[in-house]
């Protein structure tokens, strides 16, 4: 394959790149290396895929129509579109709204307009979130729940991503899936998200803020199985008229984040000084993945509790940060 992926600097893009280049195929990365959260980590990730064969880089920004649609005569051959890249986080949508409408909504268009520019192309896949299910209180959430109530605009945005997608799909007959991510954590994660977030505060010695007064539960995925899932599903290309399919990628276990936040405190030998805070607009209190679809039809089958997954990450932490024990 010769997958065009973007995001290929971001957290999940990586670990897709480091798993399609494993297996031999050709990737050309797109990410504009946006400041969101901090650029070094970025860099850090694209020089271990520079040093790749079969991998080229392009720093863009997806929302960059006429760059964008440049890339098809620039890189023939490409069979498979993996589009990750998004303004991503719930809380920051309320503060930069017009960012994640040019990101997520344009680029999205974009990419399916330099779809229909590939005459090789097989399959486009692209990332949607868990956050479209709102606060739907029936637990799990279901690929065939209700989605139209998201409780935040990055919600609305992903939502709109699966519309356009679906819209493509019967228009030009792209085969096109969507993939709903749930909480994404491990080695080479988000500073934003809450592995990365707690464990920089409980080595410090700072306070963390747990929202909804602790009452929180998330479905926490660790990134093999994401990834494990993303490449199954580049696999299978919906059949169906018009070709489009969505599938939650979850590891089908709701943790309390209290519990979360014990197993990081066990990992790190430490204790988290934890400050209660009332829930933050635009959160939900609970994800939990119905991955029925997901196990029949790509063989979805996650295996890594927060257990295993939590203490690996924060190897990854003190090695990359370089904390060494004290003597």
């Amino acid at each position: 394959m010769k997958v065009l992926l973007t995001g290929a600097a971001g957290f999940i893009g990586y670990h897709v790149a480091q798993a399609l280049l494993a297996r031999g195929d050709e990737v050309v990365g797109i990410d504009n290396l946006n400041a969101y959260y901090e650029v070094s980590l970025k860099e850090a990730r694209l020089a271990n895929l520079a040093a790749k064969p079969g991998f080229k880089f392009e720093r863009l920004d997806i929302a960059d129509r006429e760059a964008m649609l440049a890339l098809p005569a620039k890189h023939a051959g490409i069979t498979h579109v993996i589009h990750l890249a998004a303004q991503a986080g719930v809380r920051h949508s309320l503060i930069d709204p017009y960012t994640y409408v040019s990101s997520n909504v344009m680029g999205q268009v974009i990419l399916l307009e330099l779809a229909r520019k590939l005459q090789t192309l097989e399959h486009f896949v692209y990332a949607s979130s868990s956050s479209v299910y709102g606060s739907n209180t029936k637990l799990p959430f279901s690929i065939d729940d209700e989605t139209e109530q998201p409780n935040s605009l990055y919600a609305a945005t992903k939502k709109a991503d699966e519309l356009i997608g679906h819209t493509y799909a019967h228009l030009y007959a792209i085969p096109a899936t969507g993939l709903r991510f749930f909480t994404v954590y491990g080695p080479w994660g988000r500073p934003d998200m809450a592995a990365f977030l707690f464990t920089k505060a409980i080595l410090a010695g700072e306070p963390i803020k747990v929202f909804n007064n602790g009452e929180m539960w998330r479905d926490f995925t660790y990134i093999d199985d994401i990834v494990a899932g993303i490449l199954a599903a580049t696999a299978r290309k919906p059949t169906k008229k018009p070709p489009h399919a969505i599938y939650n990628l979850g590891n089908h276990r709701s943790e309390k984040l209290t519990d979360f936040i014990a197993t990081l405190e066990s990992a790190l030998g430490r204790k988290a000084q934890i400050t209660f805070e009332p829930m933050q607009p635009g959160d939900v209190a609970r994800t939990y993945a119905d991955i029925e679809a997901s196990r029949r039809d790509l063989g979805f089958d996650p295996k890594t509790p927060i257990a295993e997954g939590i203490p690996r990450f924060v190897a990854w932490y003190k090695e990359h940060y370089r904390i060494w024990p004290k003597n």
